[in-house]
């Protein structure tokens, strides 16, 4: 007599038989949920394979801003500069008079500003980078420069939204604390009360920690999905609280191990330049020491490997915690809403067909 197989048995054992047939894997992740180590994985792959291109738009976007902040510095001593001596050389215990005083803090608070501005704008346009070069990583397909060039700074305004929004959010159980804290504290000034609420700040800003760190969790995938579906920074703030409820331990253990993971090789990259840096310096440090010129070759130098380790270093800790928020978008939305069959249709169409910007499914 003989038996059907079913699911319990087969030539193969196991069940149903038969092995499953085989994920497919067209670039960097298979198109199935994945696992911490294929997240943390597929960012390092992602790197591996696009460093040139990734790292001429960072050093692009980096060259500009410094060109801005240089020019910038420059205009500002310029402009305050028959004041700087008035307010900086008071040797009599007087203090500065306010005509030069006024303009030197107007040109500190202008550069402020635009450091901020900048800041912002770079992060903005790194996450828009390295989010578009994952679209293009999952599918296994090239990216030309001129054409992620373009792809980022259409993005980034967008993903900066999603930047100040969700800080902003982030930041609000802090700020809150700070609206009530400091009346109060200026309150007690003027009273000569006691100055226990000086002592009360620290720890009302320790218990607003567990909250802020939930709200930057809930809202890590924004940037991701203002990149890759595009979304507006409203629509993608909400599309990260959408993936991430539910499963926000998970990204949240993916993302802490992320990040001391990047942090050790950013230190990796950065060790040997500062210690070739610093047995450059000791020359100069010699030299000085016996109250002669420290030459300036040495000098330049080092802080040239400083700058080039410090760049290294960010370039792959800021890439790979971007790349891993990424993945991490990708991963939930394979494993809600069914991501993995449209990104099949579009490896399956060619390398001809435009890369996907997936739609989120009701």
């Amino acid at each position: 007599m003989t038996q059907n197989p079913g699911w319990g048995s087969g030539p193969h054992g196991g069940w149903g038989g038969y092995p499953p047939p085989p994920t497919a894997k067209p670039g960097v992740i298979p198109l199935r949920p994945l696992g911490a180590g294929e997240i943390i994985s597929g960012s390092f792959s992602t790197l591996g394979r696009y460093w040139k291109r990734l790292g001429g738009v960072f050093l692009a976007v980096h060259g500009i801003w410094l060109l801005i902040v240089v020019a910038a510095a420059g205009i500002a001593f310029a402009a305050v500069r028959e004041h700087v001596a008035p307010v900086f050389d008071v040797t009599d215990g007087r203090a500065p008079d306010r005509e030069h005083l006024t303009p030197i803090l107007l040109a500190g608070a202008t550069l402020l500003v635009l450091l901020v501005v900048l800041g912002i704008t770079s992060l903005a346009l790194s996450a828009s980078l390295h989010q578009t070069v994952l679209r293009n990583a999952v599918l296994g397909r090239p990216v030309a420069f001129r054409a992620l060039w373009r792809a980022t700074w259409r993005r980034a305004p967008a993903v900066a939204g999603t930047v100040v929004l969700s800080g902003l959010i982030a930041a609000a159980p802090m700020l809150m604390v700070m609206a009530v804290w400091l009346p109060m504290t200026f309150a007690g000034a003027a009273d000569d009360s006691s100055p226990g609420t000086v002592v009360l700040l620290p720890f009302l800003l320790i218990l607003t920690m567990p909250l802020m760190v939930w709200l930057t969790t809930l809202f890590g995938l924004a940037p991701a999905a203002a990149v890759m579906e595009p979304a507006g920074p409203v629509t993608a703030l909400r599309r990260s609280a959408r993936l991430v409820k539910g499963d926000w331990w998970r990204v949240f253990g993916v993302t802490m191990l992320a990040g001391l993971i990047a942090g050790l090789f950013a230190w990796l990259i950065q060790l040997p330049f500062h210690l070739v840096a610093l047995f450059t310096l000791i020359p100069a440090v010699s030299d000085m020491s016996e109250g002669g010129v420290p030459p300036v070759g040495a000098l330049f130098l080092f802080v040239l490997l400083v700058l080039v380790g410090g760049i290294g270093g960010q370039l792959v800790q800021t890439g790979f915690m971007q790349l891993v928020s990424g993945l991490l978008y990708v991963d939930l939305r394979i494993r809600r809403e069914g991501l993995a069959a449209e990104l099949l249709r579009a490896v399956q169409a060619g390398p001809a067909a435009p890369v996907p910007s997936p739609s989120p499914v009701a």
